[in-house]
């Protein structure tokens, strides 16, 4: 899944894709780790806050981790 499928409220698009690219362009597992993270609690937060519904939340997550999953694959 694509963060552009994603509705997002407006200006939260472009950070979202950010941390999606720091995801799939990590260049060692450590990198990974800590893009994922920055991820993980930039979802955590909008949600927390509100800002984002708990489905589009889910989706972020999911998009996330395929995205970590598969570029945890290639660095293997």
């Amino acid at each position: 899944m694509s963060i552009a499928q994603i509705s997002l409220p407006k200006g939260v698009g472009p950070h979202a894709e950010k941390l999606f690219d720091a995801i799939t362009q990590a260049s060692n597992a450590e990198e990974l780790n800590r893009a994922g993270g920055k991820a993980e609690g930039f979802v955590l937060g909008l949600e927390s806050t509100k800002a984002i519904k708990s489905q589009v939340a889910e989706s972020l997550y999911v998009a996330y981790d395929d995205a970590a999953s598969q570029r945890a694959t290639e660095l293997a």
